[in-house]
């Protein structure tokens, strides 16, 4: 573990658990609320990240997937009753197997066309959600009482939230660095010379993309019970843009970079939206300021300036 760890990742590791835990003491109840929502948020980006990152196959999907899960865990333990646990493990399983069969049917493409097609397939879930209103609701949406029926606080529910989020991503960091995210690295990086070694590409890609859909599936989990309510925009297009967005404000590649995508985006998003009812356009200047000056992200260009300090001692 030491060799995989730096010394200033474990104290950077060990300052944001200590910030992550000190949060719900210091912070007024709404803003409790609003960092549960930003680790939650922070799974979907690294979810993405999984496979824009580390397979180079960026998908338009996985707000689908998450919301999936979402709509699963609400409507069996609110119409059916089941124990919150059994719904959320449901909900789980329904968006790695959806992720499964999106794996299955977009892996043998690449670029703009592996692109488009998520994007047709997470719309064909958005149109399933709208229309089959016995279900989903349609408009209306399926609200639950999960919160209350735990009996927890939003302290409470931010701290079993950290926790699992913290787990998830461990979990995730290892997914990536494991003998497999090597090779899901040389497919990003040489597809047909990884095909020429003998490596199985398409299997390889799906089941990087349904381990993906499985992250999201946690996060769409702990999104019913933080949220109590599910519509189809929660499986819109714009879903996964924000995903995808957070992923790449914060640097695609680095997974950690989620976390500070997620915080930027949602957090800029609640202050700007207090001032101006044109919050999306400051927003959308942000994200193009971002894009000319941090191309490689906010922890790319962070690692980038530390690379550049570093050298010149390097050559002493």
């Amino acid at each position: 573990m030491s060799k995989l760890l730096t010394s200033p990742l474990r104290a950077f590791a060990a300052l944001a658990v200590l910030g992550l835990a000190l949060l719900p003491l210091v912070l007024p109840t709404y803003y409790v609320s609003v960092a549960t929502q930003i680790l939650i948020f922070s799974v979907l980006a690294m979810s993405v990240d999984v496979l824009a990152g580390f397979t180079g196959r960026t998908p338009l999907c996985h707000g689908a997937i998450f919301g999936t899960s979402t709509y699963v865990v609400l409507y069996t333990a609110s119409v059916y009753g089941l124990p919150l646990p059994a719904a959320m493990l449901l909900g789980v399983i329904a968006a790695t197997l959806l992720a499964s069969v999106f794996g299955l049917l977009a892996v043998r493409t690449s670029g703009v066309y592996f692109l488009l097609l998520t994007l047709a397939l997470g719309l064909i879930v958005w149109g399933v959600c709208l229309r089959w209103t016995e279900v989903t609701g349609g408009e209306n949406g399926e609200r639950g009482q999960l919160r209350a029926a735990l009996g927890m606080s939003p302290r409470q529910l931010y701290s079993g939230v950290a926790v699992v989020v913290a787990l998830v991503t461990f979990v995730m960091w290892r997914f990536v660095r494991s003998p497999f995210g090597l090779t899901m690295r040389g497919i990003r990086d040489g597809e047909s010379r990884m095909a020429s070694l003998g490596y199985n590409v398409s299997l390889h890609l799906t089941i990087a993309f349904t381990a993906s859909g499985f992250f999201a599936g946690i996060a769409g989990a702990l999104y019913a019970v933080f949220n109590d309510f599910v519509s189809p925009s929660t499986v819109q297009l714009s879903q996964s843009v924000s995903g995808l967005l957070m992923a790449i404000v914060g640097g695609i590649g680095t997974l950690f970079g989620a976390f500070v995508g997620s915080f930027l985006i949602i957090a800029l998003e609640q202050a700007v939206s207090k001032v101006t009812e044109r919050w999306l356009m400051v927003l959308g200047l942000t994200f193009i300021a971002i894009m000319i000056f941090a191309p490689e992200g906010v922890i790319g260009k962070a690692r980038l300036l530390m690379a550049g300090r570093a050298e010149p001692k390097t050559k002493a």
